[in-house]
């Protein structure tokens, strides 16, 4: 969901400034921000379908789910951005109300214009977070999630899952089916895609 950054430096004190008032939401990478584009039907169903099922298991335990519009805040690389969906179980994070900065889970779903950075920058970016413990990326065209876990040593280890399969979520104690992300999300691809499909 970015587009082209802006062609000036901003403070990040700037930025928190002009984007409490704009209606068009920018993340903010060490001085550059970044015009987010808008979501499609199956992106924002599955972020609302995967924060709908957090929020329900999470609820009472003290954790908190976010969807679309928290920012999440890497203090050591000066970056502010949008998760699709993020959980904070941390006492900190009630602290500030326009961003969290220990999320213990984040969940990016994937677009065709912003899959490379989600799994690349954007990844590399989130993994110095102290506190995140699983990254998780979802297809918008097929039955695809993968989650990358942080073992004990530190590394992260990936966890794929496809149809059929049930995901686990063991940072927050969540598992279920992967129907469940998927509800009521349309994978059927356009008719000009499926017309070269068929001639392929």
């Amino acid at each position: 969901m970015v587009a082209l950054p802006v062609d000036h430096y901003i403070s990040p004190e700037d930025y928190l400034t002009a984007e409490a008032a704009s209606p068009i939401k920018h993340e903010y990478r060490d001085g550059e921000v970044y015009t987010m584009a808008g979501g499609t039907d199956a992106h924002v169903t599955i972020a609302l379908n995967v924060w709908a099922l957090l929020r329900g298991h999470l609820r009472g335990q003290g954790c908190r789910a976010y969807a679309l519009d928290m920012k999440a805040w890497v203090e050591t690389l000066n970056c502010y951005y949008y998760p699709d969906v993020m959980v904070t179980c941390d006492d900190r994070d009630r602290a500030n109300t326009t961003f969290k900065q220990h999320p213990c889970l984040i969940v990016e779903v994937l677009s065709e214009s912003t899959e490379a950075f989600d799994r690349g920058d954007k990844f590399a970016d989130y993994r110095h977070l102290d506190s995140l413990q699983e990254y998780g990326v979802i297809s918008q065209t097929r039955q695809q999630v993968e989650v990358f876990r942080r073992n004990d040593e530190g590394l992260w280890v990936l966890h794929p899952y496809g149809e059929g399969d049930r995901v686990t979520l063991t940072s927050v104690g969540w598992d279920g089916a992967i129907a469940e992300i998927y509800e009521a999300v349309d994978l059927t691809p356009p008719d000009d895609e499926a017309v070269e499909e068929t001639a392929g």
